[in-house]
């Protein structure tokens, strides 16, 4: 008998959480009947993906599923009409994995491109809907240790800083709604699930609690929000880094919540872990708030 037999099921399970990695765990299935039936009960899941396949519903169009058929049968003799190989979606790759609690998904790439220099970083909750968002941005970060802290706008300045700032914000938001809508068919089909983090290889971020999902868009709907900005043209920060057009949004859905726990949210997505970001939220937090009201788009 082999000694890793006498292994009990609850250990390797456990180890299995340990590894996390979907395609790595898919590869142990293939090792014998024991890890086959064992590494689908692992709770705590990490899956990566290069992007998000077609869904069974998402059908070819009309002219290409003709010329589809019509080279069918020659279909040796011109590959290049060949139909490429199908992108698995996450409900695809994840079939036989039903006793997930946790899980990570993370996509290689952004939703949306921004100018040399600049970095917009968020980090939202969503359950059926948007619960709230936390962007911290800026138009450029450098080394310069004789930098202050800058204060002053001159009433241009402010209003082309402030469209900057709106189009940051929604540019957020879109990108979070639409990981939240490409999420839907996953968490309808795990209702066990009870967290699902989603992050971007650069760095933008959406955790969410499961609930039922009502999704018939590209994305889901951004509700009527509030949002609490606070900005500083220079910024520099204790490390010596100093950041231009630095700003701080805290949104939320229109009379949900109040502001006040601006400084709870905001320290929460950013406090910990993110050096840069931690700083500049603990900064911009004292500053002057404005607070704007945004239309459900």
């Amino acid at each position: 008998m082999d000694a890793f037999d006498a292994i009990p099921d609850p250990v390797v399970i456990d180890i299995l959480n340990e590894v996390r990695d979907v395609k790595t765990l898919i590869r142990c299935r293939s090792v014998s009947k024991r890890f086959n039936s064992l590494a689908t009960e692992s709770d705590s899941l990490l899956l990566q993906l290069d992007q998000i396949g077609e869904s069974d519903s998402e059908k070819d169009s009309a002219i290409t599923s003709f010329f589809r058929s019509l080279f069918k049968s020659v279909h040796g003799f011109f590959p290049i009409f060949s139909k490429p190989a199908k992108i698995l979606t996450p409900v695809q790759i994840l079939a036989g994995f039903d006793q997930i609690r946790n899980l990570d998904v993370k996509f290689y790439g952004g939703d949306f491109k921004l100018e040399k220099g600049a970095a917009v970083k968020w980090k939202a909750e969503f359950g059926e809907s948007l619960k709230s968002c936390v962007i911290v941005a800026f138009r450029s970060a450098t080394v310069n240790t004789s930098a202050i802290d800058g204060d002053a706008e001159t009433d241009s300045e402010f209003v082309s800083g402030l469209k900057t700032r709106v189009v940051w914000t929604i540019s957020a938001l879109m990108a979070a709604s639409t990981r939240h809508y490409q999420m839907r068919d996953l968490v309808k089909e795990h209702k066990e699930m009870e967290r699902l983090t989603v992050r971007d290889r650069d760095g933008e971020e959406k955790r969410r609690r499961v609930g039922d999902e009502k999704v018939s868009r590209e994305r889901t709907v951004v509700p009527n929000v509030r949002m609490s900005m606070r900005n500083a043209p220079s910024l520099k920060l204790k490390s010596g880094i100093c950041l231009e057009a630095a700003t701080l949004v805290v949104v939320r859905p229109s009379g949900v919540a109040s502001d006040d726990d601006d400084a709870e949210l905001a320290t929460g997505a950013f406090g910990f872990g993110d050096c840069m970001y931690g700083e500049a939220v603990a900064a911009l937090l004292k500053r002057m708030r404005n607070v704007l009201e945004m239309n459900s788009f």
